[in-house]
């Protein structure tokens, strides 16, 4: 589904990500782990069109979206859930879900709303409550149900467990289970070694912008590098 060669990319004078080369199949949950700065957002963002790559290729089922702008990657079924929500916090979370639609016809939103609210049925209750009076756990809910009022094919999540309390990042990895069972691809980024490698179907290690180990969520929770640096064992 998604193909990436030899992707470099810089902010101005400082190199951030250095000939990244990975592949996310159709159907599966790919765990992107590491510690803070090793470029997993960076990466996301230049899947996503917000950052421009000085080098490589990024095709998504089979055609380059290198030079495509992010409003037409969502149109083709890549959404980009960043980290920290980014809700606007003085609308409604009602309001907030139906940003997520922008690119779907009208017709179709309705249709789309209820779907969301059957994966998040506490988001129908909390449906006209201010975005930021939520919880942090309900404000992460929202950011994923705004990600799949898009209708995604595959599925970009930023570190959704952060700062969530632990009943709640259970809440989310069941969920992100539940969204790639209905058919949706999963890229995961999360700095939760265990859980995200435990749920992935395969999983790449990141190291000062290169991926430095790839593969199956099990090979990878067995090795002793990465047990040692991400799992403290």
């Amino acid at each position: 589904m998604l193909s990436i060669e030899k992707l470099q990319v810089s902010y101005g004078k400082v190199q951030a990500l250095w000939d990244v080369t990975l592949e996310v199949p159709d159907g599966e949950i790919v765990a992107l782990v590491g510690a803070n700065g090793a470029g997993k957002t960076t990466l996301l963002k230049t899947i996503s069109g917000l950052l421009r790559r000085q080098s490589g290729s990024i095709t998504y089922d089979g055609k380059h979206i290198e030079e495509v702008s992010p409003p037409e990657i969502v149109k083709r079924g890549v959404v980009h859930v960043p980290e920290g929500r980014k809700l606007f916090p003085e609308m409604t979370m009602l309001d907030n879900l139906l940003m997520g639609a922008y690119t779907l016809p009208r017709s179709e939103r309705p249709q789309r709303l209820e779907s969301v609210f059957e994966v998040f049925p506490i988001l129908k209750e909390r449906r006209n409550q201010i975005a930021g009076t939520l919880s942090g756990g309900e404000q992460q809910m929202v950011a994923i149900g705004r990600g799949l009022m898009a209708k995604p094919k595959l599925l970009m999540l930023d570190e959704p467990s952060l700062g969530l309390a632990p009943l709640f990042v259970e809440e989310v990895f069941r969920v992100i289970t539940e969204i790639n069972r209905s058919g949706v691809t999963v890229l995961l980024v999360e700095q939760n070694t265990q859980h995200a490698l435990s749920l992935a179907h395969r999983g790449f290690v990141m190291e000062l912008g290169r991926i430095a180990l790839s593969g199956s969520g099990s090979e990878l929770l067995a090795d002793g590098n990465v047990r040692k640096a991400y799992l403290g064992l």
